[in-house]
């Protein structure tokens, strides 16, 4: 049995536009480096390699509120080491806290020979989402455990089906601004207009049927919401012109990535994705806003385990 194991989180876009809380995709980039390490004595310990100063006490930890909830369920539990390299930003957008928290349970499931379903880790990680948001949520979560694009049919009781896809290229902006989850959340509207809610079914079955049938058409027709991002975009700024350019450029469409602040933008074509990324740099030199851009593509691997070479710390 191994004693130390490296994994690759991927960052994850969540609600993909029409599917609040429903739909979610891993990408290959950016993504976390967790190593996990068995300790001789019980218990576990967490330790940061980068710059945000997260909680180190297990409890107020993603990753480690997502080990616990796994531990309870040992009828011996092992102690952990866990060290983190954060790649994604948090209140980014693009599942920070999912990726802690998919990592982690990731790789303690292969440290103890895999004794979990993945279904099972979707449910250990979304605890680690409801200390960052204070809502068990796995729209992030089941892309980074089970790759790909998802759905999620039912929460209580899980029940998650990954969607097959054509190709698609990811073009992704996050201005660094700062649009916390939990905040998002509280700008939305509690109650919804029949007429919306029957226009935004339409467009998630659009969406899901687009991505089964790999019609581009179809897909880029249904990204739309008309529920979600008229109230969450106006904490983005240049989001509007984002959009519209990047559908100009040729884009199928795209969004809100998550809560925001992150932007995606899904293209048929690799040239197309990278003409998007020009764009979106374009508009928030203009606005004087920091941003880091990325051009990637869907994951279908999710969490990716790495062995540790035993010289490494």
């Amino acid at each position: 049995m191994d004693k130390s194991v490296q994994v690759h989180a991927p960052a994850t876009v969540a609600n993909l536009v029409c599917g609040f809380d429903v739909l979610g995709m891993a990408l290959h980039r950016p993504d976390d480096v967790m190593t996990l390490s068995l300790k001789d004595e019980p218990g576990l310990t967490i330790e940061h390699t980068d710059i945000y100063q997260l909680p180190t006490e297990p409890e107020k930890n993603v990753a480690g509120a997502a080990l616990l909830a796994m531990l309870e369920e040992l009828p011996n539990p092992p102690g952990f080491h866990l060290v983190t390299e954060k790649r994604i930003k948090p209140g980014s957008g693009l599942g920070s806290s999912a990726a802690s928290s998919a990592g982690a349970v990731v790789a303690a499931n292969h440290l103890l020979g895999n004794p979990f379903s993945k279904e099972d880790l979707v449910r250990f990680a979304m605890n680690g989402e409801k200390v960052a948001s204070g809502v068990k949520h796995a729209d992030n979560i089941a892309p980074a455990i089970y790759g790909g694009i998802t759905l999620i049919r039912s929460i209580f009781p899980l029940d998650i089906v990954q969607l097959s896809g054509p190709p698609l290229f990811v073009t992704v902006v996050h201005p660094q601004i700062e649009v916390r989850t939990a905040d998002a959340r509280q700008i939305l509207r509690k109650e919804v207009q029949l007429k919306s809610a029957i226009k935004q079914w339409g467009n998630i079955a659009g969406l899901v049927a687009g991505l089964l049938k790999q019609d581009y058409a179809l897909i880029g027709r249904s990204l739309e919401d008309v529920i979600i991002e008229p109230v969450r975009s106006i904490l983005i700024p240049g989001f509007d012109e984002v959009k519209a350019l990047s559908r100009d450029a040729g884009a199928l469409g795209g969004g809100i990535s998550g809560s925001g602040p992150s932007i995606f933008m899904l293209s048929e074509k690799e040239n197309t994705a990278n003409d998007v990324e020009q764009l979106m740099q374009q508009v928030y030199t203009k606005l004087g806003i920091e941003f880091k851009t990325y051009v990637t593509s869907i994951s279908y691997e999710g969490v990716r385990i790495s062995q540790v070479p035993s010289h490494s710390s």
